[in-house]
């Protein structure tokens, strides 16, 4: 029997990590498609490059670590926790395009989860005033699939991982070739990533990226775009 329920786990958390996932996150480049049209993303190494550093400096100080705590939260039912963390995912979104997506593809989410979990309907509606971001949403599935905190971790920065390798593949253009390999550097990268984003107080989390904001917010004029970010 434990051996079905870490393969039941196993899989869901798969699920949850796949880009088929209805929840949109294949039309986001979270600022990568204006990378690309200001040149400055114009190779598979510089994608590469670029994709590993938002992966450090970005996902495992933000929403890698809210995740985390996430995970923990709705495990332990703390919903005021829960409440704080959304709020403070909401907060630091540094542009209206990153804002769209984390409501964007949290409202999805818990759409979905409505159909899996007979009681997300009511968790999610109960005393929320605003939109559910992503990682929020995220965590709440994780949890319900019998994920440990890293395991959740590890699929929610790998779905994260395929959809802007996939982003790229698109934008600068690369071929599939490419793209895996890309996708074996970051996966390589990732367990490091979740380790310290475990590791993180309240303090210590953060989500100051200014290039990223910057090229979010030049995205949104930008003529001609694949992405909507």
């Amino acid at each position: 029997m434990p051996e079905q329920a870490s393969a039941s786990s196993l899989l869901q958390l798969i699920w949850l990590a796949s880009p088929a996932l209805p929840v949109g996150g294949f039309s986001y480049s979270e600022g990568l498609e204006a990378a690309v049209e200001l040149a400055e993303v114009t190779s598979e190494a510089a994608a590469t490059d670029w994709l590993t550093h938002q992966l450090h400096l970005s996902l495992e100080r933000g929403d890698l670590a809210v995740v985390a705590q996430a995970i923990a939260a709705w495990r332990a039912q703390a919903r005021e926790r829960i409440a704080q963390l959304n709020a403070w995912v909401l907060q630091t979104r540094e542009s209206a395009e990153f804002l769209l997506q984390t409501a964007q593809m949290g409202h999805s989410f818990v759409e979905w989860l409505k159909l899996h979990h007979t009681d997300a309907a009511a968790i999610f509606s109960s005393g929320n005033n605003g939109p559910v971001g992503y990682p929020i949403a995220f965590a709440f599935a994780a949890e319900r699939a019998g994920a440990s905190v890293r395991d959740g971790c590890l699929a929610f920065a790998f779905g994260w991982a395929e959809n802007m390798v996939g982003a790229a593949v698109k934008a600068v253009p690369l071929g599939q070739s490419a793209g895996q390999r890309m996708l074996g550097r970051l996966a390589r990268d990732i367990p490091d990533a979740v380790e310290r984003a475990m590791a993180l107080s309240d303090d210590e989390r953060q989500a100051f990226s200014p290039m990223l904001a910057v090229l979010s917010a030049r995205h949104e004029t930008q003529y001609s775009r694949l992405f909507r970010s």
